[in-house]
């Protein structure tokens, strides 16, 4: 399993030329105000703006005690 993606859908709120305004709103150097789930041509990716999503959390109350013996 790789921490990245290959792929990543470009968005304004991780690119590298722009500032977040507000939650949704940012600032880019090429276009100005802009929405942060747009993009643009000069979109480059910062790894370090983009937040993953939460991994899923295991369901253990469908499990028996039985499911736990050998």
């Amino acid at each position: 399993m790789s921490l990245f993606q290959k792929h990543i859908e470009p968005r304004c709120a991780y690119c590298t030329r722009c500032r977040p305004l507000n939650e949704e709103q940012v600032v880019c150097e090429k276009k100005g105000v802009m929405s942060a789930a747009s993009s643009c041509r000069s979109f480059r990716y910062d790894p370090l703006k983009r937040v993953p999503p939460r991994p899923v959390k295991a369901d253990f109350s469908k499990l028996k005690d039985e499911d736990f013996k050998i």
